[in-house]
């Protein structure tokens, strides 16, 4: 499924060096068919089942080496190779020779816990992806030669099979969409075009032709496509020279998945992250040099400063990220929906704008010819004829609208297509002229036997510009400008009534004539129109009116006229307001684009290329942009935005474009998915505020403490006891609820407003903390009782910090208005518990604990009720003036 790469819209790294052409390619290239057939061991019927069932055991699957499934050593090595594990190691290193057995452990428990919970919440993530998966894969048309005889013979000798099976020496049959499935020496091809740009960086398609060529840059070779490129346009059938990694693609799949570029939601997380490691850099040599100067024992200061550092990881941050992510993608996979790339749910909870198709989408996808007219409007048997035998005999991708026309059986047994009709010629589709031409030689007896036709189907407007006679009942005249008037006021009139119109021509070629080109597209006869019905989807209105309740605005990115696109939004709920052409999109330079595109709802007549630019136009302002689509049109724009999303339906190189795949193509389904990737973002962000702001709030409590106290202010084992404690009450927070109003709009990173946050809610703690200190020496007498002392600081400190989860994870009153989930307040509840247990159990006094005066506990429970008022109030004022 994941066999390609995914190009991100901010790559600016450049394409990789040229692969160095090697003999066996440069002989495959030079060779005629026959000679490339003996070369391989194949023929022109293909491979036998049994052949390519020996081949693909010998050659393995045609997967690239990094897709292969991880084993669980590789999972777990995953989540542990991140610089947080690394620095905790370090740091578990050093105190084990430091002499410091217990920290060591205490350290590498840690390790281990965020390790082992991260690796078992993805790998039963990847297990239930992996399923919904093989429901979802791309499949190659494939030549195999029957082990009998088959009477009839079929209809379509190639059959589809997973593109994982193809083996060298198979033929298979390429068209517009399709993914190049291995590196290929073509057999035939016509007009075809294949986008390379994955490979090579170049943007720009490359035509491809059969005969024999030679060249020294492989990616010049004329005749050899590579696995990773796509069909823009054409056709052509291909000879498999090499699969999965021996291809230059499996090659280089590594280097080209590195360049993905850093998501808004990378970045974020980077940046906390280093943010932490500087407040270490810093607190770290601080605390050692200010105890080992005033306590004269530099051993011990190490050591301390050492568990200082750890309590200032945040170790337990790619274990949130991870554990998030994943209980997420586990929550859409339930909806049906294949989550190819972690962080791409995070990215649908921060879009705010929501481009999409309107065929399939704002429609049922259940296209039906209702109406084939000539100019006047009048039924037309010989439109439909004409239209028939276009989608029959066109071999390229055969979209919605061509399988509506053949639905007509019985047009096969009256035009007899199988002996009244031969293809001669074919002039793919593109999406510049918007148009595809076939030709056939008409057969029989009667008069009209061996004229060859060009039968032309298209968009009305090209198919118009193109034609200069009409039909009309047998009738032909000169096209002047009253009948293109007529013509066009009956297409707008279709348009109106909710119709999608297609324009049909022909010439009579010359039968001495035998190749085509675009040029023959001229001089046409227009026939008439074919006009089909795609009514609106029931759930579109309620979907829109949903996604724009939770603050992601919908915006319509088709190639359809505006009459007709104009009709659709507003029967689903869609005001579609001024609308933009690809016409008008052209004649404007970005920074005009940037500004128009935020004032426009419907954007109509698209090129591929128009609609990158309309999403690029969306980022430029600041927007999150989703893209819902699943044509070969639609790929740039896949890849442009923070988040594509196709369907399982959808052309090859839409599904590897996307980053969400949907089983069923529903906006309902995306709404939820929105508010998943809200759930997410919040849960990752209340982890990152308390760990910011309790970080924040320790660094003033321990240097402080350490300035004025003739002892630690707790021993390195204990503040390690304290961190592991409060790092397990945190690793239920991806369970925790969200309040619904959190969910209203979308969330970006703001690592600004999350310092803003620490430097107000950090220095609480320290003022409670220097309360427990006065507490602690003037109440109780621990200016002489360093054990007293550390267990009360201790005991307050775990309490408080495990209060602060509850108090942060809600805008609204902590226990009352909001309630956090079960298992939440399960693991803060027995963190509690073992905090107050452990001054007096046997464990306790291992780690230098000693039992604690009755008077203590009223005393820090007026503490901790001080503390979590003031707490709330701060964060009540924070949240009017910033936010949550």
């Amino acid at each position: 499924m994941n066999d390609f790469p995914r190009v991100e819209r901010a790559q600016k790294s450049p394409a990789p060096p040229p692969a160095k052409a090697d003999a066996a390619l440069l002989e495959f290239s030079s060779l005629d068919c026959d000679a490339v057939f003996a070369r391989l061991a194949s023929s022109p019927e293909g491979l036998s089942a049994d052949e390519a069932a020996v081949r693909l055991k010998k050659f393995g699957p045609n997967r690239v080496t990094r897709e292969r499934k991880l084993s669980i050593f590789e999972e777990i090595w995953q989540r542990a190779r991140n610089p947080l594990n690394a620095l905790l190691g370090t740091l578990a290193v050093v105190s084990f020779f430091l002499g410091d057995v217990r920290a060591a452990i205490v350290i590498g428990f840690m390790v281990v816990l965020a390790i082992f919970t991260a690796f078992i919440q993805e790998h039963r993530s990847n297990e239930a992806a992996a399923r919904l998966r093989a429901m979802v894969h791309n499949t190659a048309s494939v030549l195999r030669k029957a082990s009998a005889p088959q009477s009839p013979p079929p209809e379509d000798p190639f059959s589809e099979i997973p593109m994982e099976q193809l083996v060298p020496g198979d033929i298979v049959r390429l068209s517009a969409g399709d993914m190049i499935p291995a590196d290929l020496r073509l057999l035939t091809a016509k007009d075809l075009f294949i986008n390379q740009s994955a490979l090579t960086g170049e943007a720009m398609p490359v035509e491809r032709f059969a005969g024999a060529g030679a060249g020294g840059d492989p990616f010049d070779l004329p005749n050899i496509c590579f696995m990773g490129a796509n069909v823009v346009s054409g056709y052509a059938t291909g000879l498999v020279l090499r699969t999965g990694g021996a291809t230059f693609f499996g090659a280089l799949a590594d280097e080209i998945a590195g360049r993905r570029a850093p998501t808004a939601f990378d970045l974020g997380i980077d940046k906390f992250t280093w943010l932490m490691v500087r407040f270490i850099a810093v607190m770290a040599p601080a605390v050692f040099l200010i105890n080992g100067l005033n306590k004269h024992d530099w051993l011990e200061a190490l050591l301390f400063a050492v568990a200082v550092a750890v309590g200032l990881t945040p170790e337990m941050l790619p274990m949130i990220v991870t554990v998030n992510l994943a209980k997420g993608a586990m929550a859409m996979s339930r909806e049906k929906v294949i989550v190819k790339r972690l962080h791409a749910i995070q990215n649908f909870g921060a879009m705010d704008v929501l481009c999409t198709d309107k065929t399939g989408t704002l429609t049922q996808d259940r296209i039906i010819l209702k109406r084939h007219l000539d100019i006047r409007g009048n039924d037309s048997e010989k439109v439909l004829e004409y239209a028939y035998l276009n989608s029959h005999f066109q071999s390229g991708l055969r979209n919605l609208l061509d399988r509506a026309v053949l639905d007509h059986v019985d047009m096969r047994e009256k035009l007899g297509i199988d002996g009244g009709y031969r293809k001669l010629d074919e002039i793919p589709f593109d999406f510049t002229r918007r148009r595809l031409s076939v030709v056939v030689e008409r057969l029989g007896a009667d008069k009209d036997a061996g004229t060859h036709i060009l039968i032309c189907k298209g968009a009305v407007e090209e198919i118009f510009a193109v034609s200069t006679r009409y039909e009309v009942d047998g009738e032909t005249g000169p096209l002047d400008p009253s009948h293109l008037e007529t013509a066009q006021k009956e297409t707008m009139e279709l348009n109106a009534d909710g119709f999608r119109v297609v324009a049909v021509a022909y010439k009579e070629m010359a039968p001495s004539k035998t190749t085509y080109t675009i040029a023959d597209e001229s001089g046409l006869t227009l026939l008439g129109y074919i006009a089909f019905l795609d009514p609106p989807k029931e759930s579109a209105r309620e979907a829109i009116a949903a996604l724009a309740a939770r603050g992601v605005k919908v915006k319509v990115l088709t190639g359809d006229n505006e009459i007709i696109t104009r009709k659709i939004c507003r029967e689903v709920g869609l005001d579609p307001g001024e609308i933009l052409s690809g016409t008008a999109i052209d004649k404007l330079n970005d920074p005009d684009l940037t500004e128009v595109a935020g004032k426009t709802c419907v954007f109509v007549k698209l090129t591929p290329a128009q609609k990158e630019r309309v999403i690029q136009a969306h980022h430029a302002r600041g927007h999150v942009v989703g893209f819902l689509g699943d044509g070969i049109n639609d790929s740039p724009a896949l890849k442009a935005a923070d988040v594509g999303i196709s369907v399982d339906t959808a052309v090859d190189i839409a599904k590897e474009s996307a980053d969400i795949i949907l089983l069923e193509k529903n906006l309902l389904v995306l709404q939820k998915g929105v508010i998943e990737g809200r759930k997410i973002f919040a849960n990752i962000v209340k982890y990152i505020k308390m760990g910011a702001s309790s970080n924040f709030g320790n660094m003033f409590s321990v240097l402080g403490a350490s300035i004025f106290l003739p002892f630690l202010p707790m021993a390195p084992i204990q503040v390690l006891t304290n961190n592991l404690l409060y790092d397990f009450s945190q690793t239920t927070i991806p369970t925790d609820n969200v309040d619904e109003e959190y969910l209203v709009a979308p969330r970006r990173w703001e690592i600004g407003n999350i310092v803003k946050f620490m430097l107000c809610i950090g220095p609480i703690s320290s003022i409670f903390d220097y309360v427990t200190y006065g507490m602690m020496l003037f109440v109780f007498g621990a200016w002489t009782n360093p054990a007293l002392f550390q267990t009360g600081w201790f005991v307050e400190s775990l309490l408080t910090q495990t209060l602060i989860i509850h108090i942060i994870r809600t805008s609204k009153i902590p226990f009352i208005e909001s309630h956090a989930s079960p298992a939440l307040l399960a693991t803060s509840l027995i963190i509690c518990v073992v905090g107050i247990w452990l001054p007096y159990s046997w464990l306790g006094a291992q780690l230098g604990f000693t039992p604690l005066p009755g008077l203590y506990w009223p005393l820090v429970a007026l503490i901790l009720l001080c503390y979590a008022v003031l707490t709330h109030l701060v964060k009540v004022w924070f949240v009017r003036k910033w936010g949550m």
